[in-house]
């Protein structure tokens, strides 16, 4: 906030934690995500979202626990637990930590159905009416952020794809023709 941020994204969600008890972790728990959620819009003025694990049967439960502990709104998908491959020569999976095989985040066009499930649960659940959710997994067209809306977001969020086509990826997003 100091330093001219906008907003706070609560990673609730990073199924990349190394250490048990954080990330994705965190984020199967709703008790957790309010009592961390509530930490942090105690110590801050400007608004709070947190971001929800799609490892999990539901997600409105921890959105709930969110909206509890007072954040200002829900950022869902984060990337889903995988194991992308395995070298049949080392037996290592990919991702790998140290030359050890490890559980890592999938996202990209692949997780968008789950995203647009994810996203749709939030959006029919009473107790979240209102509640700014900002979606995000495998968008890459303006048709799929118009998915995103009609399905409950009232923002999008976009990374894999700019990381895959760069940022020209957003003005072909805006060039909507």
């Amino acid at each position: 906030e100091e330093n001219g941020a906008d907003a706070i994204e609560l990673n609730f969600s990073c199924p990349n934690m190394a250490d048990g008890g954080l990330g994705s972790d965190i984020g199967q728990v709703p008790e957790l995500v309010e009592r961390f959620t509530r930490a942090a819009k105690k110590a801050c003025g400007i608004p709070v979202l947190a971001k929800l694990t799609p490892n999990v049967a539901e997600m409105s439960s921890a959105a709930e626990a969110a909206k509890r502990g007072g954040a200002d709104g829900i950022a869902a998908i984060n990337t889903i637990k995988s194991v992308t491959n395995v070298n049949i020569h080392t037996y290592i999976s990919s991702p790998a930590v140290h030359g050890k095989s490890a559980v890592g985040g999938y996202s990209g066009n692949a997780v968008k159905p789950i995203a647009l499930r994810m996203i749709a649960e939030l959006g029919w659940t009473d107790e979240l009416k209102g509640m700014h959710i900002s979606g995000m997994g495998g968008i890459e067209t303006w048709k799929d952020a118009m998915e995103f809306i009609l399905m409950g977001s009232t923002s999008i969020q976009i990374t894999t794809a700019v990381m895959q086509y760069g940022y020209r990826f957003i003005d072909d997003l805006k060039d909507v023709t």
